[in-house]
């Protein structure tokens, strides 16, 4: 139940009766597509949760709850520590009474979000200790996954079309971990344990029933759409590297062939487990649109401290076996206009701009395509001379690349100034910052929203896409 960026996490058994979701039909409707609870429903509280205490447990990876005492400094307490916020609410709050509400307690955990992932899966573990096996062995990088996933959706429950979308690829992603329906009710019993330890200032019956409603929703929109993907697909696809090209010392190439065929569309994503780090996976882009013989190709850059990157890149060889994860990502090409396509990618974030060129080449179309690909410097440019090739074969293919180092304009200056693109559909792919000042600079340039696609899965929701 993560983002987007951003996808991992799971839980366990019913905790005292409620969170408890509808008992999932065996078959999806007969066009595939996926009943979903109606955003007022609820399956409502069984009966009142039992207080919450601290777990006996220390919070995984180390991170303590601090003690607290009512009336006095840290002491042996058993409590938590509860750090009051003070919060000045907005004049006018829009949405439905639960979003409000929700929101309330979004703004008040915000400073302190890390003590409330901290413990949400200390007491997930305590209470329900045979979840553990669900997730990595170390826990630092996957801790904040899942918390932020759920507290993402729910703060964008007014969004229907896009939370939808969103909860639907988690559901699928998720059956990958092994997570199932009955583990549901476990992550929404601690994940209201956690927000009422420190939600102290904005908790109240109407907001806990508030986030009962919400993430029954929630759970039941992604656990539908599991059941009816279960009936399609495999919860993952083991691949074979066929080729691994490092291109740089950082960056490597590298072509997979699936064990079974695997649909995708150009401009999507993928998670990656390797043998390595099991139930580690980390998202990446398709390199290719799909292609006869079945093989994928992907772009990895081994970052600092990335387990799945620096295993990929440093260590993968040719006849190693990886898993996939079902292919997720909206940054698609739409085939039914004739628009323009304006693609901005930065470093590995011209892995799916050069999936969408090969995309709109094998439909034969004319449409005008101009791409932007930006890099720190002319090192960084790893596969410039791929995309000239393109380029040369495609007379209504441009590509631009922008040098940080070299020109006097950075990739949304350079937007700005290459314009206007008011007649163009907009694809980015990259960095988050470079997204969030492309988002700026299309805008700017006169693009509306609704024209302007990218998938850096942490910022999807909160760019307002």
């Amino acid at each position: 139940m993560d983002a987007p960026t951003t996808t991992s996490g799971e839980n366990g058994t019913s905790g005292g009766g409620w969170f408890t979701p509808r008992k999932v039909s065996s078959a999806p409707t007969p066009d595939g597509a996926q009943e979903t609870p109606d955003g007022g429903a609820v399956n409502a509280l069984a009966r009142r949760p039992v207080p919450v205490d601290a777990p006996a447990a220390q919070p995984v990876d180390g991170a303590a709850a601090q003690p607290y005492r009512r009336g006095g400094p840290g002491t042996d307490s058993v409590d938590a520590e509860r750090v009051p916020v003070q919060r000045s609410a907005p004049a006018v709050e829009e949405g439905s009474p639960d979003a409000i509400l929700i929101r309330r307690t979004m703004a008040e955990i915000g400073p302190i979000a890390d003590k409330v992932t901290s413990y949400f899966y200390a007491l997930l573990f305590v209470r329900h200790p045979e979840l553990r096996s669900l997730f990595p062995a170390a826990m630092d990088t996957q801790r904040d996954r899942l918390l932020k996933a759920l507290l993402t959706a729910a703060e964008h429950l007014d969004n229907t079309a896009v939370l939808v979308d969103y909860l639907q690829n988690l559901g699928r992603g998720h059956r990958k971990y092994g997570t199932r329906a009955e583990h549901y009710p476990a992550v929404g019993e601690c994940l209201i344990g956690a927000l009422s330890r420190y939600a102290t200032g904005s908790w109240s019956p109407e907001t806990e029933a508030a986030w009962v409603r919400a993430y029954t929703t929630i759970s039941q929109v992604m656990i539908d759409a599991a059941a009816a993907d279960e009936l399609r697909s495999p919860a993952w696809w083991h691949a074979e590297i066929v080729t691994h090209d490092l291109r740089t010392p950082e960056v490597a190439i590298l072509t997979v062939r699936p064990d079974h065929p695997y649909p995708f569309l150009a401009g999507q994503y993928a998670s990656l487990e390797t043998p390595w780090w099991p139930r580690v996976w980390r998202h990446y882009s398709f390199a290719s649109a799909p292609r006869s013989d079945g093989l994928l190709t992907f772009h990895v850059k081994a970052v600092p401290a990335g387990w799945v990157s620096n295993a990929l890149v440093h260590r993968a060889r040719p006849g190693d076996v990886i898993r996939l994860g079902p292919p997720a990502g909206s940054m698609t090409v739409d085939h039914t206009t004739d628009s323009g396509l304006l693609c901005l990618g930065g470093g590995t974030g011209i892995a799916p701009i050069k999936a969408l060129v090969e995309d709109v080449a094998e439909r034969g179309a004319r449409r005008p395509v101009e791409v932007f690909y930006g890099a720190r410097t002319d090192h960084d440019l790893y596969d410039i001379d791929t995309m000239l090739r393109l380029q040369q074969s495609h007379p209504w293919l441009s590509v631009r690349a922008i040098i940080d180092q070299l020109a006097h304009l950075q990739l949304p200056d350079a937007i700005r100034e290459y314009g206007p693109w008011t007649e163009y559909d907009a694809y980015l792919s990259g960095p988050p910052g470079m997204i969030r000042s492309g988002v700026d600079a299309l805008r700017d340039s006169g693009i509306p929203s609704n024209r302007i696609r990218h998938d850096s899965v942490e910022e999807l929701l909160v760019v307002g896409n």
